[in-house]
């Protein structure tokens, strides 16, 4: 409605036809009309405004249930055979690196009598150690530590990489903070915190949850088969001394939240797309968002979730 009623109201056949001139059937009739006319116009404004939201209503319905499908949908499919094994050849040989230099980081440790953990762990709530909860997963304070840790980063680390070895990289960014800050935070004052186990609960976390987030039934049962496998690591989330349990349970809540942040949002947009009868954007291919000087960077991005 314009708030105009010369625009609001047109005239009806017995509306003014010029100033002075009188309308047809005579002033009743005139004025019977313009009184029908200016009923009738509203009538169908709103009718056709009715119409109008009752369209947008059903649109917007159709949507939302269209992305409530679409989350709850779950698959099986393992992905482009190729594709996952060249990421899963990636992953071995990113956790190989990683557990060669915690290796080589433990000699020259050892070496110096363990100087290193005790200047560059974790020394609770003091502001000078906050940078030290990214040093901390690196050191370890003896043979049995560093030993203790690397099977299960190994097999957790490669597990939550497989996907891809861009999203691990974030995964580990997190669990890092989340594990470290949890250390900083609540573990002992006067104490020196160090080790990878907080990483490992981080990635184990991670890959319990990537399924349900993902709704992937595959990562779903790996989690799942990792949790009933490595159900002992759980005793060292409980008070202990002489363990940083703060640091466990700060990894596995990072690990928790990695899955949901790092959820694979293409696969959702493209089950969208599908149960909607639009064409699913290529990821690949000319005219692409990978195209050109920035196309890696956006692949990267996408990859992340982000």
């Amino acid at each position: 409605m314009s708030g105009n009623p010369a625009q609001d109201h047109p005239a009806g056949p017995g509306g003014r036809t010029g100033p002075g001139v009188p309308a047809a059937g005579g002033p009743a009739g005139g004025i019977q009309a313009r009184r029908s006319a200016a009923a009738a116009g509203p009538a169908r404004a709103g009718s056709s405004s009715a119409g109008t939201a009752g369209a947008g209503s059903t649109a917007g319905t159709g949507g939302r249930r269209t992305r409530r499908a679409a989350r709850r949908s779950w698959t099986m499919d393992a992905g482009d055979p190729a594709a996952v094994l060249a990421e899963a050849r990636k992953a071995l040989f990113v956790m190989a690196g990683i557990l060669a230099l915690l290796w080589i980081i433990q000699i020259i440790n050892y070496a110096d009598g363990y100087r290193l953990t005790f200047e560059y762990g974790i020394r609770p709530r003091a502001l000078g150690s906050l940078p030290d909860i990214l040093t901390a997963p690196f050191l370890h304070f003896s043979w049995t530590h560093i030993e203790g840790n690397s099977g299960p980063l190994f097999i957790f680390g490669f597990l939550a990489a497989y996907r891809g070895v861009a999203k691990f990289a974030g995964v580990t960014v997190l669990v890092i903070l989340t594990s470290g800050l949890a250390a900083w935070f609540f573990e002992s004052p006067g104490s020196a915190g160090a080790g990878a186990s907080g990483v490992v609960f981080g990635y184990l976390g991670y890959i319990m949850v990537r399924g349900f987030f993902d709704r992937h039934a595959i990562d779903l049962l790996i989690g799942a088969v990792m949790a009933l496998c490595f159900a002992y690591q759980f005793s060292v989330l409980l008070p202990q001394r002489g363990i940083g349990w703060q640091a466990h349970i700060g990894g596995l809540v990072g690990g928790i939240l990695a899955g949901w942040v790092f959820r694979d949002r293409r696969r959702d947009q493209r089950t969208a797309a599908a149960r909607s009868g639009r064409p699913a954007s290529s990821p690949a291919g000319p005219g692409s968002r990978y195209d050109g000087p920035r196309g890696d960077l956006h692949k990267q991005l996408d990859d992340l979730g982000l």
